[in-house]
């Protein structure tokens, strides 16, 4: 059947393109040796840590002993033994499916709108919009906003106009938790996709809008489909890379406003089930198996987003 002809084909091929990569290696050492440092630090201390996190999740791992093999058991007792790590789950893309896209569409309407001001308003707005993902002390004016007692801002005001007889518990009510905590995270989500989403607007050739004038383009919502945004496609790929890590990794948030755990585990999400088992209880294979999941859940949107993005403009 040609079999042994078959595999002397196959690696001299593989030895060409060996040959061919070493070669262009060599033409470009200087390239490669100033992307070595980078290189270097992204394997260390991220590569390596996923890869190390995909073996420990098939193992029994307490910090102390020895590593031990349990194959499949960590991950059968994620799915059919752990009611809490359900729940975070549904409150995960509950969360995700809210802030995600909504937060994605907000960053690209603003820097759309914020991209056709005069110079000095758009960098004073831009700081305006950005700032509150980059302030500390977010968590505490949210905190103030919503306070359990009367003196909190909202309770205040309710009790002034009789809506309510008694302050409201806000992050420690099942009731209204899950929904303050999407509307935190929705208005820090404006941030490093904004950020991409005007550099993008502002480094497209304004030449472009001219011949697609000329070609037929009659108002601003044409020239948005098939100019703007695929003349923007890498900074729109970024952002939504950026928006499902925030909307699937805001585990702090519910620290900061609820605690940890939150009351009847009404808005604990995944990464808070990660810091429970890694950083309290130190069962770090079983952390390594939730990491896991939520590392192919991420893996899993992006595509799913690259799909829908290169759609833009047809």
């Amino acid at each position: 059947m040609g079999g042994p002809a078959a595999v002397r084909r196959t690696r001299g091929a593989f030895g060409r393109k060996l040959a061919q990569g070493w070669k262009a290696a060599k033409k470009n050492k200087v390239s490669y040796l100033f992307a070595a440092p980078y290189m270097l630090l992204f394997f260390t201390f991220t590569a390596l840590p996923v890869l190390v996190s995909l073996v420990l999740g098939f193992t029994s791992f307490n910090l102390l002993e020895a590593p031990m093999f349990v194959g499949m058991d960590n991950y059968i007792r994620l799915f059919l033994g752990d009611d809490i790590f359900v729940k975070a789950i549904g409150n995960t893309f509950l969360m995700a499916v809210m802030v995600g896209p909504i937060g994605y569409a907000m960053c690209l309407v603003f820097a759309w709108l914020i991209n056709e001001l005069p110079r000095a308003w758009r960098t004073f707005l831009t700081l305006i919009f950005y700032a509150p993902s980059i302030s500390g002390n977010i968590y505490l004016v949210w905190g103030v906003l919503f306070n359990k007692d009367a003196y909190g801002y909202a309770n205040a005001l309710l009790l002034r106009y009789n809506f309510i007889s008694t302050p409201i518990l806000w992050f420690e009510n099942p009731e209204y938790m899950l929904g303050l905590v999407v509307l935190v995270a929705l208005w820090t989500s404006v941030g490093t996709s904004f950020l991409s989403f005007i550099a993008g607007l502002q480094g497209i050739d304004r030449s472009l809008y001219e011949a697609a004038a000329v070609d037929g383009i009659r108002n601003r919502w044409q020239e948005l489909w098939y100019v703007t945004l695929p003349s923007m496609k890498p900074q729109l790929m970024f952002g939504a890379v950026m928006s499902i890590t925030g909307a699937f990794s805001s585990g702090a948030i519910v620290t900061a406003l609820c605690g940890m755990p939150s009351v009847d585990y009404a808005a604990h999400t995944i990464v808070n089930h990660l810091e429970d088992y890694g950083s309290v209880r130190f069962e770090m294979g079983y952390a390594s198996a939730i990491a896991t999941v939520l590392f192919l859940i991420m893996i899993g949107s992006n595509k799913l987003v690259q799909k829908l993005l290169s759609k833009v403009g047809e």
